[in-house]
């Protein structure tokens, strides 16, 4: 089957080369794009998502994925903004006050975001899809989570 072959070679890419970043270094965005294809092709398999509800899951779980990582990224981008005043050598009230009121804003959109996003899923799953969903996107987030961990002491070590 196409799939399996597909997911083995995300596999290779994100098991071996995760590792092997140190001699072959990948942008965070390809490996950003190996994990929700990996994801992907595993929430398919777990879930036993059928060939009738897959092209309405894809589109949801992509625009899920884009809903947590757009608020990540602009998350981010505040914090770091914040970090730049509050080690600015005369920091200003008023500045510091307006970005926690904007992380405070995307913290909420990202959720309301992720909310509808998710509902959205759940519209093309059965009950036990859903539940099986939930429990493979935190294991997704753990296995995510391993995978750079393994990749930081895999550039730590001596050459």
């Amino acid at each position: 089957m196409a799939v399996g072959a597909a997911v083995l070679g995300v596999l290779g890419v994100l098991g071996g080369g995760l590792v092997r970043a140190a001699q072959d270094p990948v942008s965070p965005g390809e490996i950003q794009r190996m994990f929700d294809s990996y994801a992907l092709m595993q929430a398919q398999d777990q879930l036993k998502i059928s060939d009738e509800q897959f092209p309405q899951f894809l589109a949801r779980f992509k625009a899920l994925q884009d809903a947590r990582r757009r608020g990540l990224q602009d998350r981010a981008r505040l914090v770091n903004e914040l970090r730049q005043l509050v080690n600015a050598p005369q920091a200003d009230e008023a500045p510091m006050r307006e970005h926690l009121k904007a992380i405070a804003d995307v913290d909420a959109r990202t959720a309301d975001e992720v909310k509808k996003a998710q509902d959205a899923i759940d519209q093309v799953l059965d009950v036990r899809q859903q539940a099986k969903f939930r429990v493979f996107e935190e294991n997704m987030e753990r296995r995510k989570l391993e995978l750079v961990t393994r990749a930081r002491q895999a550039n730590k070590k001596p050459q």
